[in-house]
């Protein structure tokens, strides 16, 4: 029988050279306040029910390889979308091509320091009532996408052709994964998720409880003063103590 797992989902994280800077844009493109969190860390506000927690620590290496998870952000109309799309590129974003296609009706952008996402039409079902951030989309196989519903306790909204999704029971932002093999990582994800327990007494449970669903310890750089775990695709994620 699996331990109990206190942990829940805290944030996704982005490693930045400029955290400020980043927290800046973001904010711009999403329309969300920022301030400093308990550790000093630039982190967006959650101003809506179903939005996760953004925060933005300090890496001073810069952005070397495509991260494993972007931002899928909603439209709600073409004139959203558009308005989305300039926000964006008012505040430092550019395009970029990752093989879409000039018929692909997504506009792709990287933002300040390069992390990857999407802007989706409106009329989108997947997206449907999920909010501004509609997706974080990530490279994965079809298995961590089972890992991470048994880890979250969020049950699996989407499980076709070796792709998965899951979303909280209470609906919200979507996580996603493509399926098929995943590439092998080099250097660390500048995007990563982060649990939290409420106590340092839960800490052990819950890094029991998630090695038990097959994660492995991982001691990368992203994960300072937290717990370093990776899935069972060695993508890294990390657990701390957090209100």
């Amino acid at each position: 029988m699996p331990a109990r797992n206190p942990a829940r989902l805290f944030a996704i994280t982005f490693g930045a050279q400029d955290p400020g800077r980043q927290a800046d844009f973001w904010s711009a493109v999403l329309r969300r306040p920022v301030k400093p969190d308990d550790r000093g860390r630039q982190t967006l506000t959650v101003t809506t029910p179903g939005q996760p927690l953004i925060r933005f620590v300090h890496r001073p290496e810069p952005k070397m390889t495509p991260n494993r998870g972007h931002f899928d952000l909603t439209s709600e109309s073409p004139a959203d979308q558009s308005e989305t799309v300039a926000r964006a590129l008012s505040a430092g974003a550019r395009h970029i091509d990752i093989g879409q296609g000039a018929d692909a009706d997504h506009t792709v952008l990287a933002d300040a320091e390069d992390n990857e996402f999407c802007v989706i039409p409106a009329g989108n079902n997947f997206l449907a009532g999920t909010g501004t951030i509609g997706c974080f989309a990530c490279d994965g196989t079809e298995d961590v996408g089972r890992f991470w519903s048994r880890a979250l306790g969020w049950p699996l909204v989407w499980d076709q052709d070796e792709e998965t999704a899951i979303q909280a029971p209470s609906g919200g932002t979507k996580i996603s994964w493509g399926g098929g093999d995943v590439a092998p990582q080099t250097g660390y994800n500048r995007v990563h998720l982060d649990l939290a327990v409420a106590n340092d007494a839960d800490l052990a449970d819950a890094t029991a409880a998630l090695k038990s669903l097959g994660a492995t310890d991982w001691d990368g750089p992203v994960c300072d003063g937290a717990v370093g775990l990776a899935d069972p695709d060695g993508t890294e994620f990390c657990l701390l103590v957090a209100p």
